[in-house]
């Protein structure tokens, strides 16, 4: 039986990631099924990402987290959630950014660096990392996750992959989901903590 440093769990990223790279058995295979997939779905990421922002405006509970001004961004926003269009520039801004998320998944190598950014991407939507004003709840994050997840995996049913390689290639990508909504989750868990501890 292996031994696992709980405590280290939560406060060591790059021990974290390897613990649940192991655990799950996201292997060097499943990258390569990954990077495999980058031929097939990086031309379609805009339509992805169209697919991503049209359900996003659909609610005002998500849409609502674009009205105050986002990290890195410098040009002009709207007044309230109603006014909010989606060729605003701030979501042409957001979109840019999932794209290259989306592109990044199937072409970078999985190193540190991969992690570190896996890891920002949780972190930076809540208040502690990317712009104070927004605190976008876990619900909301787990809704998009889990609408990303699906639009993933349904393109690539589309694609007429081989039997085997669509196999692998699902998978793989549900693997690395998973991975990546922990790292996201993980931020919302360190948030709540000195909450519990107050109670």
């Amino acid at each position: 039986m292996q031994e696992i440093d709980e405590a280290r769990l939560e406060n060591d990223l790059g021990y974290r990631f390897e613990y649940l790279t192991n655990f799950m058995e996201f292997s060097a295979e499943d990258i390569s099924a990954i990077h495999g997939s980058a031929e097939s779905l990086a031309p379609i990421v805009p339509q992805l990402v169209d697919a991503v922002y049209d359900k996003l405006a659909q609610y005002d509970a998500t849409w609502r987290h674009f009205v105050p001004r986002q990290h890195g961004y410098e040009g002009s926003i709207a007044q309230n959630v109603d006014s909010l269009k989606m060729d605003d520039e701030v979501i042409k801004f957001r979109k840019q950014h999932l794209g290259r998320y989306l592109v990044t998944l199937v072409t970078k190598p999985y190193d540190e660096k991969m992690v570190a950014y896996l890891d920002l991407v949780g972190a930076m939507h809540t208040p502690g990392m990317g712009s104070v004003g927004i605190e976008v709840p876990l619900v909301q994050m787990n809704a998009l996750m889990g609408f990303v997840a699906d639009a993933i995996l349904s393109t690539i049913l589309s694609l007429g992959l081989a039997s085997d390689v669509q196999a692998s290639t699902l998978r793989a990508f549900n693997k690395l989901l998973w991975l990546q909504n922990d790292l996201i989750t993980r931020h919302y868990a360190k948030q709540a903590m000195p909450e519990a501890s107050a109670g």
